[in-house]
């Protein structure tokens, strides 16, 4: 069978993105070319994932993206399916500092519903959407393939560090294993993966997606780690968009409480894989139509750059 050349493929693209057909064939080829072999990590999260219209563009932008000769590895959450299940079953949900306190009974309802429900979701859309590019996406978890290798986080107090938080069991990941994902890759497939791992002992434990993807993109030395959202990026006081982030301004806006809840994890993974080398981190708005490709290969400003 015969797929779509790259031309036709930015043709393809230009459908849903009004900038890319503006910009041309030949200074978007220019652009690709220079994400052509260069490792993406997408955290997928936030309304993307519940809105049927963004679940729909998002499938559409990472086959487009992986035809076009872009690299491109997913990472999911599953927050309101999770709420959904745990609402079902009489269990309510509990945070500490945007990580979900997780015990054995809440640990199984995870496991059940990210790598059940929301993996098996995720994949049949993106295959459906890249069967015309032949692209084939896998899922699998953390576990698979001892990928992640985590221990029981207990979590410092963001006000003062040297209170610790027992969440139960939730995974603070000490290693990565990036062999089977690359296997993947150089296969042609496109990876989907739970944030779920196991530690040393073989227990299951809950990893908070932000932090899974931002410490796979490390280890696989990603050229780029961009996490969905379900607001504009990192948002002031006022609720204006901050367009960069630093480690010193993030401190400050986690000491006046600008930062709190879920984004706490996704600013600390940021600018965890910045310091450690991925080379752009952006926090961007999953509800922005075709979020990806305008991220990629236009000069659209949809989130927060962050800066090492």
């Amino acid at each position: 069978m015969l797929y779509l050349s790259v031309p036709e493929l930015i043709a393809e693209a230009a459908n849903f993105v009004p900038a890319i057909k503006a910009a041309g064939v030949t200074a978007t080829s220019e652009r690709l070319t220079q994400l052509q072999d260069k490792k993406i990590v997408v955290k997928y999260g936030g309304n993307a994932m519940t809105d049927e219209t963004l679940q729909q563009q998002f499938a559409q932008d990472v086959a487009l993206l992986t035809a076009m000769g872009v690299p491109v590895v997913v990472v999911h959450g599953g927050g309101p399916q999770i709420d959904a299940m745990l609402k079902r079953v009489g269990i309510e949900g509990q945070f500490v500092q945007g990580m979900r306190v997780t015990d054995a009974d809440t640990m199984g309802i995870v496991d059940g519903v990210l790598c059940g429900n929301v993996q098996g979701q995720i994949v049949n859309l993106i295959n459906q959407a890249g069967k015309s590019y032949g692209v084939r996406a896998v899922g699998m978890s953390g576990k698979d393939g001892r990928m992640v290798r985590v221990k029981r986080m207990h979590l410092p107090d963001v006000q003062n560090p040297e209170i610790e938080h027992d969440i139960g069991l939730v995974g603070e990941v000490i290693g990565v294993d990036t062999a089977l994902i690359e296997n993947l890759l150089d296969g042609d497939f496109l990876p989907v993966i739970s944030p779920i791992a196991a530690d040393d002992q073989g227990v299951t434990h809950n990893v908070n997606a932000d932090v899974a993807a931002g410490e796979i993109a490390c280890a696989m030395h990603a050229n780029k780690l961009m996490l969905l959202t379900n607001i504009k990026g990192v948002l002031d006081k006022q609720g204006e968009l901050i367009a960069n982030i630093d480690s010193a301004s993030a401190t400050a806006l986690k000491a006046d409480g600008t930062l709190y809840g879920g984004m706490l994890p996704k600013i600390d993974s940021a600018l965890d894989a910045s310091q450690r080398g991925v080379g752009a981190v952006h926090i961007v708005d999953g509800r922005v139509p075709h979020v990806l490709l305008q991220c990629l290969l236009t000069d659209a400003d949809v989130g927060t750059a962050i800066r090492v």
